[in-house]
């Protein structure tokens, strides 16, 4: 079995990590989160928070909602080597402030927040930022900008020609791997595959190694209720794919002598149950729903996004744009705030 590196590495090593933080979708509530937790001390004190966006409604925003607003700089500024401000705004997305209504994202505000995404996933390939931290897009703001991605991990696989990858979900109370992603449930039996699932076996695993330091202990989850019941409830799904994949898995680590402990498949309603999470570093799930909706229950607040297997950093918010709450003063920070916490852990 390969030894991945799904957490990435930091490019250049500097006193504090730089941090790309993509604003998101101009309309929604990343900007006034990106604002407010690049202001705050704590983050300063850890690294250089650089938000990345458009610098015309983040100035309108800052001044309508008395937030901070970072001081410009270019990309030949992050190339220097001179001393650096504490935080930083770079340019990007063109979208008029005229034009923006809070809570209504249009093709322009796709096409920052794909633009913004773009540009910081190529400055941290050339080594100027150490990781990205992205707000929340609006996916049908991409598609109305006809970007040609769903979301942030089909660009960010492609940007870095990465084939294996994976979307790992981690917050206080569990953390969740989802073998399948941005799947309409219709179509995730026939997108399931051996490959995929030992995949996501393997990428999860190696992230809990790198972030405990000992064999991570794996709950591989049953497509099916009661995990199939022997066929009863299923077409086989647990016996033709998720099975073999397990097997798969325990093979490689055996032949490396690495003593992961994979349990599974076992029955999706108890795998979340306080006692298999006290003995579980990571759940492994085969559809989106399957992981996102008990991490969100119990871990909504605290609960980051990371793209396992890049040779970059990136996490993110776990929430959406929340365009109902936009500009408003009164979404939470706290997943941001973790998702810029966990990108400084892993730059280590």
């Amino acid at each position: 079995m390969s030894n991945p590196s799904p957490l990435g590495a930091a490019s250049v090593h500097r006193d504090k990590p730089r941090l790309a933080i993509t604003v998101g979708d101009a309309a929604g509530v990343g900007p006034e989160l990106a604002l407010a937790c690049a202001a705050e001390p704590s983050v300063r004190s850890r690294c250089v928070p650089i938000l990345v966006g458009p610098a015309a409604i983040l100035g309108k925003l800052a001044a309508m909602r008395g937030l901070e607003l970072p001081p410009l700089t270019t990309i030949a500024q992050l190339a220097g080597a001179g001393p650096f401000p504490p935080s930083g705004l770079v340019d990007c997305g063109d979208v008029p402030p005229e034009t923006l209504v809070p809570g209504k994202f249009s093709r322009e505000t796709g096409q920052a927040s794909f633009s913004a995404v773009d540009l910081a996933i190529a400055e941290t390939l050339a080594g100027h930022f150490d990781a990205i931290v992205t707000g929340p897009i609006q996916k049908e703001a991409w598609h109305a900008a006809e970007t040609g991605y769903l979301g942030h991990t089909e660009l960010l696989a492609d940007r870095t020609q990465t084939k294996e990858f994976c979307m790992m979900l981690s917050g206080q109370a569990c953390s969740t791997v989802l073998a399948t992603i941005h799947v309409p449930l219709a179509d995730v039996v026939t997108t399931l595959t051996v490959p995929l699932i030992a995949r996501a076996i393997r990428l999860g695993g190696s992230a809990m190694e790198k972030r405990f330091g000992r064999p991570p202990r794996i709950t591989v989850l049953g497509l099916n209720p009661h995990a199939g019941e022997n066929g009863l409830l299923s077409h086989g799904e647990e016996d033709t794919l998720i099975r073999p994949a397990i097997e798969r898995v325990r093979q490689e680590c055996e032949s490396e002598n690495r003593k992961w402990r994979i349990t599974g498949p076992v029955p999706p309603d108890t795998a979340f149950t306080p006692a298999m999470r006290a003995d579980t570093d990571v759940h492994i799930c085969m559809y989106h729903d399957q992981g996102l909706i008990p991490l969100k229950a119990l871990s909504f607040d605290d609960a980051v996004n990371i793209t396992l297997g890049l040779p970059i950093v990136r996490t993110s918010v776990d929430h959406g744009t929340a365009m109902d709450l936009a500009w408003k003063g009164t979404a939470s920070p706290n997943s941001m705030r973790s998702a810029i916490d966990r990108a400084i852990e892993l730059c280590r």
